[in-house]
């Protein structure tokens, strides 16, 4: 199964992420972590990425794409893998359709979690507070939404077209969202 998990900031697509990929048994690859992960390893492409990431800045699509064709070149990642955080542009989605079509297979879904934006800035506050995020301020998240809006959100439609995606209720309790989701899922033939 080979999926991409997208929504806005604070939609809960990280949460489940990990549910989704233990149940069909693939990774979870996060750009986060990607990011992470090279630039504590030392990478040629990590230490670029922190280059980008001290200034405040967006890591430019070719790092990024570079990091998720190595990552889902991994072996734990033929079987399938859930993308979550990639692909953010339209240049990214022309990248990711390469990468997937060079191993001879297709993405089987694209998961959008749907939530109301003032839910979305109300979750985030909340979780600034109980994880002292201080950056996060209300202005700083309704603008991440922005970005969301204007960047990613055109994907969505570009999804819709070719007939793989997924839109569902983002908002419940974590297992509820979990169980839509799979419901949707398990009835997809994988390529």
């Amino acid at each position: 199964m080979r999926l991409i998990m997208m929504g806005p900031p604070g939609a809960g697509k990280g949460t489940q992420a990990k549910y989704v990929a233990d149940h069909f048994g693939i990774p979870a690859i996060s750009t986060g972590d990607i990011f992470r992960a090279n630039v504590s390893q030392g990478t040629e492409l990590g230490v670029e990425a922190q280059r980008y990431m001290d200034a405040g800045e967006y890591v430019p699509d070719e790092i990024t794409n570079k990091m998720v064709r190595n990552r889902i070149d991994e072996p734990d990642a033929e079987p399938g893998f859930l993308l979550d955080g990639y692909p953010r542009t339209l240049a990214q989605v022309e990248e990711l359709d390469g990468m997937i079509r060079f191993t001879g297979h297709s993405l089987d879904a694209v998961v959008v979690l749907t939530v109301d934006p003032e839910e979305l800035v109300q979750r985030l506050m909340q979780r600034a507070e109980t994880e002292g995020r201080a950056d996060d301020t209300e202005d700083v998240v309704r603008r991440r939404q922005e970005v969301y809006a204007e960047q990613t959100e055109p994907l969505i439609e570009v999804y819709r077209e070719r007939g793989i995606l997924v839109e569902l209720d983002g908002v419940g309790e974590v297992d509820e969202v979990t169980k839509r989701i799979f419901a949707a899922l398990d009835d997809i033939p994988q390529s």
